[in-house]
């Protein structure tokens, strides 16, 4: 028998607004069984959310005073959602009306769960949605650039907590946790944890979050029989992303993990990159290694500004 679970749409916006737009009348134009309404919430944008049009009740714009980051956003949409279900929906990608049916049909018998997508990006490869929580290893290996050239390994995606398992299943499976991009929530459960963290800006906020779920026994479900295409940050500054990683795994390693070690690990990282970089500047390669290894270092030590992001 289908669900009659009624599902709240929360589009986090930041940038330009017509992408939001569009995804917004998208959703209410093929919005299948489930979707009942769409809520925009406007981070403080300097490009601000356009209203909804006139006479259409299922949709509203939250707008934010300040720019809070993306877990930030999501509180503001969750407090005013009244469903039990919220799917979190980044600006950049796309559920239709009957994949939403789809993931709620599908997450239903394991509620309370946490479910995501397959996300894609736009020539369809995979962004491994599914993962397994952080550890130094993986953060380490990620953080080594000589390794950059087996991205593509089956053992390097395994090795930085992708989960390849998850990857490969063609039915929903339980996993650690999934990505942000496209994520089913049940209200109650988020709530009654807090929601989330506000202290992350930007990455590691939906780790966070599902790990003090887990600890509630809340599923984590990764579903990949529905199919998201997501872009994928492509309008933001590549270091500042960059930036805000570095500082969001802190923030997650203070909350759950070992902090100091992790700063030790990927700063002895930093000089084996130096090291290798090194080696190839006195090859003739287009590398200054002292450059280099002062920006990562800076990295590790600083804590990004929290503005513009996207």
């Amino acid at each position: 028998m289908p669900s009659t679970q009624a599902v709240t749409v929360i589009i986090p916006h930041y940038g330009d607004p017509v992408p939001t737009g569009e995804l917004a009348r998208a959703l209410l134009n093929d919005r299948g069984h489930h979707c009942a309404r769409v809520l925009i919430v406007d981070d403080a944008s300097p490009h601000p959310a356009l209203d909804p049009e006139p006479g259409n009740p299922d949709v509203s714009v939250l707008r934010r005073e300040t720019n809070g980051g993306f877990g930030a956003a999501v509180n503001t949409g969750l407090r005013a959602t009244t469903t039990d279900l919220a799917l979190v929906l980044n600006s950049d990608a796309y559920l239709s009306g009957t994949q939403i049916d789809d993931l709620v049909e599908v997450a239903t018998p394991f509620q309370p769960a946490v479910a995501g997508p397959a996300v894609v990006g736009p020539d369809g490869t995979s962004q491994w949605s599914a993962r397994t929580f952080p550890t130094i290893a993986a953060q380490v290996i990620e953080w080594l650039t000589p390794l950059a050239r087996f991205r593509q390994r089956r053992w390097w995606h395994r090795a930085v907590n992708h989960d390849v398992h998850a990857a490969a299943a063609t039915e929903a499976v339980a996993v650690d946790w999934v990505t942000g991009v496209a994520m089913l929530l049940p209200v109650a459960e988020v709530m009654a944890v807090g929601g989330f963290d506000e202290s992350f800006f930007m990455n590691s906020e939906e780790t966070d979050l599902q790990y003090r779920l887990r600890e509630r026994g809340v599923a984590r479900l990764y579903v990949p029989s529905v199919r998201v295409v997501h872009e994928g940050g492509a309008s933001s500054d590549p270091g500042l992303r960059r930036s805000w990683l570095v500082a969001s795994r802190y923030r997650y390693a203070e909350k759950h993990g070992h902090p100091r070690a992790l700063s030790f690990a990927l700063t002895a990282a930093s000089l084996v990159n130096a090291g290798v970089n090194v080696a190839r500047q006195l090859a003739g390669r287009d590398v200054n290694a002292r450059e280099v290894l002062a920006y990562e270092l800076s990295l590790l030590r600083a804590r990004p500004p929290r503005v513009d992001h996207d």
